[in-house]
């Protein structure tokens, strides 16, 4: 939970009104899908199995985590609540875990 502990306190940071308008469009989204198959992947093999029921599980939680991510946002300056951020999250935990089980699953077949 280490990484989530830190994508709650990045996205706690103020962020200057001058620093978004800088940053080339949908930039945020590749950060977003990026921080959050970090965090799909890692569960994923936090809770080390590749059963459906598991995967959906951290599916679940990993969207939550980034709809309450948002919602948070609403309290920092400079920062404010995406509905496209929280679905860039929820693509990056899916992609993470996907990742995941297909490596686990490769590594499985090869021995």
């Amino acid at each position: 939970m280490a990484w989530a502990s830190l994508i709650l306190i990045a996205t706690s940071i103020p962020v200057p009104g001058t620093f978004a308008s800088e940053a080339p469009t949908g930039a945020d989204k590749l950060v977003h899908i990026g921080l959050y198959a970090v965090l799909g992947w890692l569960t994923s093999r936090a809770v080390g199995t590749i059963s459906a029921r598991a995967a959906v599980g951290v599916f679940v939680v990993a969207s939550l985590m980034g709809a309450i991510d948002e919602w948070h946002q609403r309290f920092i300056p400079g920062r404010e609540p995406s509905p496209a951020d929280w679905i860039a999250d929820t693509i990056g935990a899916g992609t993470g875990i996907f990742a995941f089980q297909t490596a686990r699953r490769r590594r499985g077949s090869a021995t």
